[in-house]
């Protein structure tokens, strides 16, 4: 089972590298579809540093603007 991400701290988070908004992906990552960058979730925490984001191919951008929810809204 996926650990939950408080929602105010979904809120407040942004991109490292490009300070912009980014979407959750529940279970999974915190992604930026701006600049096709995944950072992971690690024991519940999102892990938003630029070294540990990985690249994401259009494939798989895809997929997660498919299953990501903007935690502003």
């Amino acid at each position: 089972m996926a650990t939950e991400i408080d929602p105010a701290l979904l809120q407040i988070l942004a991109c490292p590298e490009d300070k912009g908004s980014v979407l959750y992906v529940a279970g999974e990552c915190i992604y930026n579809p701006r600049l096709h960058k995944a950072y992971p979730i690690r024991d519940g925490i999102p892990v938003m540093l630029m070294n540990e984001a990985r690249q994401v191919s259009d494939v798989e951008h895809e997929r997660l603007m498919g299953v990501a929810v903007d935690p502003r809204v």
